[in-house]
């Protein structure tokens, strides 16, 4: 049982899922939370991290210290976002085995499933067609983490469960257009126009492909519910249930920030997938109940933006 003053240690503090994560657990009483900066612990180096889980020996290990980016990050340094995820997963799951610590969470993300995959994407349509090619060495590197906690939880009875969020935004998120993902990506673009009186955006592809997107609090609810569970399976996936295409998007912000731009459409860039629409009934079964805070999400998320960026 993880109880409030349980030792908890969260890799990846101080990214937007990392930094939700650990807010919410403060705000629910957790005391004994436990995070250490990338200067003094560098979660690619094997030794070190084997020796840091060894010494604080906590009793739940929170994966959420990942290299993320958009299409464009993803398509251009494939060669580090495989070597970067599969390095510090395997040093945080097998460093947790050797330390004994019993419980562990590894974040994934709904980019594992299929390109063309059945909507809404069930947990057994893994591994059931071709990935999306802009994205398939970050999605290897997070299915090869799913089914390492899935293989060490089997054959140690450990509760190393994995956790597949949709596209996530909030407080903290990330707003370099190199590397950004779409939601945060359209909200500098748009809010810079408004800012510059300019009456255009441009947006990649064709803004048909659907997103399913989620408030990052909501997701460390999400995450603190099911820390105290068993689950059976090999991952499940945390979402809203609902996706829009990118253009409801563009329009969602626009009209938040009360501006109307007309939309060029860069159709030479890539959609990536078509729709990335989660089912969520295998994570109901566990009594968890989706919450969907897009509006409340977007001014928080909002005033951080202008206050950070």
């Amino acid at each position: 049982m993880i109880n409030k003053k349980s030792k908890i240690f969260v890799a990846g503090h101080k990214g937007m899922v990392g930094s939700s994560i650990i807010r919410k657990l403060k705000k629910k009483g957790y005391s004994k939370i436990i995070f250490v900066d990338k200067k003094k612990l560098n979660l690619l180096e094997q030794d070190k991290v084997f020796k840091f889980l060894k010494k604080i020996k906590p009793d739940l290990v929170i994966i959420a210290a990942a290299r993320v980016g958009g299409i464009l990050a993803n398509s251009n340094f494939k060669q580090m976002f495989i070597y970067e995820n599969l390095q510090i997963q395997n040093n945080l799951i097998h460093g947790s085995f050797l330390a004994n610590v019993k419980n562990l969470i590894f974040l994934g993300s709904s980019c594992i499933y299929p390109k063309f995959c059945k909507q809404p994407m069930k947990e057994s349509y893994l591994l059931s067609g071709k990935l999306e090619e802009t994205n398939d060495a970050y999605a290897i590197a997070k299915i090869a983490g799913i089914m390492m906690c899935y293989n060490y939880s089997t054959k140690y009875k450990l509760n190393y469960q994995s956790l597949m969020p949709p596209n996530l935004f909030g407080p903290g998120d990330n707003y370099d257009l190199k590397t950004s993902h779409f939601f945060p990506a359209l909200l500098k673009k748009i809010y810079y126009a408004k800012q510059k009186r300019k009456k255009i955006l441009n947006v990649w592809g064709t803004g048909k492909p659907k997103r399913e997107l989620m408030f990052v609090d909501d997701f460390a609810d999400a995450l603190i519910h099911f820390m105290n569970k068993r689950i059976k399976e090999p991952f499940i996936n945390i979402g809203v249930g609902k996706d829009f295409t990118i253009e409801w998007y563009a329009k969602y912000i626009m009209k938040k920030l009360g501006i109307k731009l007309k939309i060029i459409y860069d159709k030479k860039k890539s959609d990536g997938m078509p729709k990335k629409c989660l089912d969520i009934s295998l994570a109901k079964k566990y009594g968890w109940k989706p919450t969907n805070n897009l509006d409340k999400g977007f001014d928080q998320t909002f005033r951080d933006f202008l206050k950070n960026r």
